[in-house]
Formats: C-alpha cells, sequence, structure tokens
C-alpha cells in the first residue's frame, strides 16, 4: 500500500472518503457545521498519526471508525450540550427530515449500523468487519434498531 501521510496520500483519502464521512457525521449530529469540523478532525488525525494501512478498505473503516467515535464524543461533550442548536440550516430535504430525525435519537450502536447499511450500501459482513464487530452482533444491532426505528416512526404518525 502506498505510504500515508504523503501530500498525494491525504489528498487522495480527502477527495475519496469525505463526502461518505460527512454523511456519517450528519447521522450523529444536529448541525453541519459540527459535521464537517468531524470530517476535518478527522482527516487532521489522519494526517498527525499517520496510521499505517494494509490496504485502502482498512484505510476506510478507520475513517469511518474514527468519524463516528468523534462524533459521538462531541455530541457527548457538556460543551455541545450547551450550545444552541442553529435550526434554520437544514440536514436534509423536509420529507426526509423525521426519517433522520428518528434515526438520529437511535442509541449509537443501532444509528451506526442503519447508516452503514442503508445510506452507504455496507452488507452486514462489510460492517462487521468496519466496526470490528461479530456479523452476528451488526445483524442483532440492524434487526433492533429497525424495529425501534419502527416504533419511532409509528408513534410520530399516530
Amino acid at each position: 500500500m502506498n505510504s500515508f501521510g504523503t501530500t498525494e496520500s491525504i489528498s487522495r483519502a480527502v477527495e475519496k472518503y469525505s463526502s461518505m464521512l460527512l454523511h456519517l457525521a450528519l447521522t450523529r449530529l444536529s448541525s453541519p457545521a459540527d459535521a464537517e469540523d468531524t470530517v476535518q478532525e478527522v482527516f487532521i488525525r489522519l494526517m498527525t498519526k499517520a496510521p499505517t494501512f494494509k490496504d485502502e478498505e482498512h484505510e476506510k473503516a478507520w475513517l469511518i471508525r474514527t468519524t463516528l467515535n468523534y462524533a459521538i464524543n462531541l455530541r457527548k461533550s457538556s460543551a455541545y450540550k450547551s450550545i444552541p442548536l442553529d435550526e434554520t440550516v437544514p440536514v436534509m430535504q423536509p420529507e426526509h427530515y423525521n426519517l433522520l430525525s428518528a434515526v438520529r435519537s437511535l442509541p449509537d450502536k443501532y444509528s451506526a449500523v442503519i447508516h452503514l447499511y442503508y445510506y452507504e450500501g455496507y452488507s452486514i459482513k462489510e460492517i462487521s468487519k468496519l466496526l470490528c464487530l461479530p456479523v452476528a452482533t451488526v445483524g442483532t444491532r440492524l434487526t433492533r434498531g429497525r424495529e425501534k426505528l419502527r416504533q419511532l416512526l409509528k408513534e410520530d404518525f399516530e
């Protein structure tokens, strides 16, 4: 695999993965600006830590895990909770907002697998590798997440 940490490898990673990572961060955070900051922080970590990857899939998995962890930690931080949200910036088209809101309200372990499965198109086996979880655990989280999502959406329409 190419040497990571070089200008070329960082540029390639930014070009290839930034859009996907931004969408992933948006599922965990309410503000597009916070999601952009999260992705920027992930790429800064990629440059400063210069981890060694076996291949592109390993690199992608590292970026996904780092993005999820950073976004989750940011959302949990007390500073993030005390900042009023700017609701004037739409995260998604209005017809999809209820769904996005419902996915965000799920516990992190369910929302992450739902996002990777439905929005990014990964298989359960691929998600298992990305998140370093057993395949059965990913399948269980996907099933439970779907059920919780169904209940949340059902409540919205009743």
